[in-house]
């Protein structure tokens, strides 16, 4: 027991020496740690106070390279603002020698536009002066003068002008007036057209006089209700066995006259019987329509029309213009424009049927407001008519500008067929006042002498003074006045002016 107790004792005491070495190593240690820490504590500020030292010194260079750059960039500065000033005095010195030059060229200005005004003001006074001893001279004044020189110009512009369009017109005239009578002479002879159309009429014969009255009827009763189913006017007067139809629509008119003529065949002459032959004759009249058209069309030669359109067509047989039939003056136009065309080497398809619609709005223009051309031209668009056809239909009165051959052809055409002798007439009415303005536009030229309108106005001869008129100023004289009878009149065809200046020489002798 003993010595394990010995034995412990000793282990207790070699563990605890042990445990105090450990602890005297461990305590040298940390000091040694502890002193090496010191140390580097101390170089750590050592070499921060050298590289402070270090950073200082380089921002002293730094700051002196600056300085020393900013010095040089100001000692710069300062000699170009100094060459500046030295610029500046001097551009300054040369602004005030222009000032002086421009006083001295102003004043020198000054002095000429006095020394201007001065002679402006003797000219002035020197021409008042010339002026009023050449009026004196010339016993008129400045402006009459002036007047004078500028209608002197004036006429002999004219006669400069006059004489080279009478070299153009003679060497045009040279060359296409054969060619042209040729080509309308030729139309005009393929057609073989009738000289005077027929006329509608609205003067109803009777048998007997006697049957007035029966038209009339018991207290007017008949005559009412004629007037109220046919909308025509029956007019009753003094003419022996005749009655007068009248009413704007030549196609309204004719029925009526049907149903007249019809009512007097039967003798029964009642309102009931007045419905009832209206009706009849309205049919019939429609179907007279009808063919009217269709027979036009095959005389023609068109094809492939609208129905529509060929029942308008029907309907100009009983219209006239100046006593023309228009169906048969369609008809005639649509032969014309055709031999034109062909004689000019042209297609006459479009042209033909230009000309033969080209008045076809007159069967709608009492129902219809606006020109016949135009209301003619939707008609035939609307019924699916080509472009071109509609073009010759709306321009063929000029109220459009025509943009083709075809428009031109169908309008000449037209022109021909109308104003031919004995296809229209006129009311003597219109006949006299359009001679009279005729005369009066011919003697309202200085030197006419006496003026006659011959050949029905178709043709006027002027005479003028041989003495105040020569022979330039009489061409001029008839251009004047071909032009100022397009302006004002309206007539068919042409109107020659022929101006004539003759000089005669009489002696007697004794």
């Amino acid at each position: 027991m003993v010595p394990m107790l010995a034995g412990i004792a000793g282990l207790l005491l070699g563990f605890g020496a042990g445990v105090l070495y450990r602890k005297s190593i461990a305590a040298g240690n940390a000091q040694s740690i502890e002193a090496r820490a010191q140390k580097l504590l101390l170089d750590a500020e050592l070499e921060a106070a050298a590289a402070s030292t270090r950073a200082v010194g380089e921002a002293k260079e730094e700051i002196a390279l600056l300085r020393r750059e900013a010095d040089g960039d100001l000692r710069s500065r300062r000699d170009e603002i100094g060459r500046q000033e030295s610029r500046m005095k001097g551009a300054e010195a040369d602004l005030k020698a222009k000032i002086e030059r421009v006083d001295g060229r102003s004043a020198e200005l000054q002095e000429r536009e006095e020394k201007l005004t001065y002679v402006r003001t003797q000219l002035e006074k020197a021409t008042d002066l010339h002026r009023a001893q050449l009026e004196k001279i010339a016993s008129m004044t400045s402006s009459e003068a002036r007047a004078h020189l500028m209608a002197q110009i004036l006429d002999d512009a004219k006669r400069a002008a006059m004489s080279q369009v009478r070299e153009l017109e003679q060497q045009a005239r040279e060359e296409g007036e054969e060619r042209a009578r040729k080509i309308v002479t030729i139309a005009i002879q393929r057609v073989a057209s009738e000289q005077t159309a027929e006329s509608t009429v609205s003067v109803f014969a009777l048998p007997t006089e006697d049957m007035k009255g029966r038209i009339i009827g018991r207290e007017g009763r008949n005559i009412r209700a004629f007037e109220s189913v046919t909308g025509v006017n029956l007019i009753i007067d003094d003419t022996p066995e005749a009655v007068v139809l009248s009413c704007f629509d030549p196609v309204r008119r004719e029925a009526a006259r049907m149903t007249l003529a019809k009512l007097v065949e039967d003798g029964r002459i009642h309102p009931a019987r007045i419905e009832e032959i209206h009706e009849r004759s309205q049919r019939e009249l429609e179907e007279r329509v009808r063919r009217a058209g269709e027979d036009a069309v095959a005389e023609v030669g068109i094809t492939d029309i609208h129905p529509e359109m060929v029942k308008l067509l029907g309907r100009l047989q009983y219209r006239t213009s100046y006593g023309q039939n228009v169906l048969r003056h369609l008809v005639e136009s649509a032969h014309i424009a055709s031999a034109l065309a062909s004689e000019i080497g042209l297609d006459p398809t479009i042209v033909k049927r230009g000309a033969f619609l080209h008045d076809v709005g007159k069967a709608v223009t009492h129902e219809v407001e606006g020109s016949h051309a135009i209301i003619g031209a939707e008609i035939a668009r609307r019924m699916g008519e080509a472009p071109e056809v509609v073009h010759c239909i709306e321009s063929h009165h000029g109220e459009v500008e025509q943009h083709t051959i075809d428009a031109v052809l169908a309008q000449i055409a037209d022109g021909i067929s109308g104003g031919r002798p004995g296809a229209r007439r006129e009311s003597l009415e219109t006949y006299v006042k359009r001679l009279e303005r005729l005369e009066e536009i011919c003697t309202a030229h200085p030197g006419v002498v006496k003026t006659f309108a011959m050949q029905a106005g178709r043709e006027v001869r002027v005479m003028v003074e041989p003495v105040d008129v020569d022979d330039m100023q009489a061409q001029v004289i008839a251009r004047d006045i071909a032009k100022q009878v397009e302006e004002e009149l309206q007539y068919p065809g042409q109107i020659r002016i022929t101006v004539v200046r003759e000089t005669r020489a009489v002696e007697y002798a004794k």
